[in-house]
C-alpha cells in the first residue's frame, strides 16, 4: 500500500470501496476549464487554466510556464502548448498568473485535454506540486473513448462519461501510476464553486460553500477503485494526492497528483 502523505492531508478509515473525510485545508486545484463540455457545432473552444482553491472561491497560486498541454481524440495526440497565452486572474483576495487557450474543436467525439504545468512550490508546507490534469469535451454525443487511459505518469480514467454525470447519482474511477492501479491513495474531492468569468477573469457568482472541517476525501481500494456520490450539478474536481511516480524536485518533496474535472446535470 502507498504511504500516505500526512503534509497534504488526515483521513479516516478505509471502507470496502471508498470513504470520505475531512483534511485540515481546502484545496490546491489545478483547473481545465470551459463553461460548455457538451457541444454540437465545431469551432475554437476557450479555456482558462489556473491554479486556485475554487471550493472556497478563494487564494489563486502563480503558475510558472506549462510543461505540457494536449488532447488526444480517438487515440491521436494533439499538441496545444503553442495556444496557450499568460493572463492574470483575480481571485476574491488576490491576483495570480494563469493561462488562456481556443482549442480547435472540429469532429464529433470525445476530446480528452491533459495539462502538466511546472511544479509549484508550496511553502507553508516546503513541498512542490504538480498536478496532472484532465478535463473533457465532447461534440455531438457520439463516445469515442472517454474511458480510456491516454499514457500519463499518473492519471484518473473515469468510469462514467465525464460530460454529463447526473447529479444525484455515483461517480466512479480508477487511479493510475505509470499504468497501474493505484490502491490507499487521498483522493481530495472539490466543487467549482464560482465559475470563472471568460472575458473579466474573475470568479463568478458563488453558489456554494466548503464543508466544515477541511476537504473531502475518498480512498481507493485495492484496485485503485474509489466512488463518490455527486450531491450537486456543475464541476467537480477529483486530486490523488501523491500518485505520480516522481517523489522529489529541486531537492524538496514533490506531491506529483493526478486531477480529473467531470460536469453533473441536474434531470429535468
Amino acid at each position: 500500500m502507498k504511504k500516505f502523505n500526512l503534509k497534504r492531508a488526515i483521513f479516516g478509515a478505509i471502507t470496502a470501496a471508498f470513504t470520505f473525510a475531512m483534511a485540515p485545508a481546502h484545496a490546491h486545484f489545478q483547473l481545465v476549464y470551459t463553461p460548455d463540455v457538451n457541444l454540437e457545432k465545431p469551432g475554437d473552444v476557450p479555456f482558462k487554466l489556473i491554479f486556485w482553491h475554487p471550493f472556497e472561491n478563494g487564494h489563486a497560486m502563480n503558475m510558472g510556464e506549462p510543461e505540457d498541454f494536449f488532447y488526444v481524440f480517438k487515440g491521436k495526440k494533439t499538441d496545444l502548448k503553442n495556444k496557450l497565452k499568460p493572463i492574470t486572474f483575480k481571485a476574491a483576495h488576490n491576483e495570480s498568473k494563469a493561462y488562456e487557450a481556443m482549442v480547435p474543436v472540429k469532429r464529433n467525439g470525445d476530446y480528452i485535454l491533459a495539462f502538466t504545468p511546472k511544479p509549484y512550490y508550496e511553502k507553508s508546507e516546503d513541498i512542490y506540486i504538480q498536478q496532472i490534469t484532465k478535463s473533457y469535451l465532447n461534440k455531438g454525443g457520439l463516445p469515442t473513448g472517454w474511458n480510456e487511459p491516454i499514457g500519463l505518469s499518473t492519471e484518473i480514467v473515469p468510469l462514467n462519461k465525464p460530460t454529463n454525470i447526473l447529479a444525484g447519482s455515483t461517480f466512479s474511477g480508477i487511479l493510475q501510476s505509470n499504468g497501474k492501479p493505484v490502491a490507499g491513495a487521498e483522493i481530495e474531492i472539490e466543487y467549482l464553486a464560482a465559475e470563472p468569468d471568460m472575458t473579466a477573469n474573475t470568479p463568478g457568482k458563488v453558489t456554494a460553500s466548503p464543508m466544515p472541517g477541511g476537504a473531502v476525501v475518498a480512498i481507493t481500494d485495492d484496485n485503485g477503485y474509489f466512488s463518490f456520490g455527486i450531491p450537486k450539478a456543475g464541476f467537480w474536481g477529483f486530486a490523488a494526492l501523491g500518485s505520480g511516480p516522481a517523489k522529489e524536485y529541486e531537492g524538496k518533496e514533490l506531491s506529483q497528483d493526478a486531477v480529473l474535472w467531470i460536469r453533473a446535470y441536474d434531470l429535468k
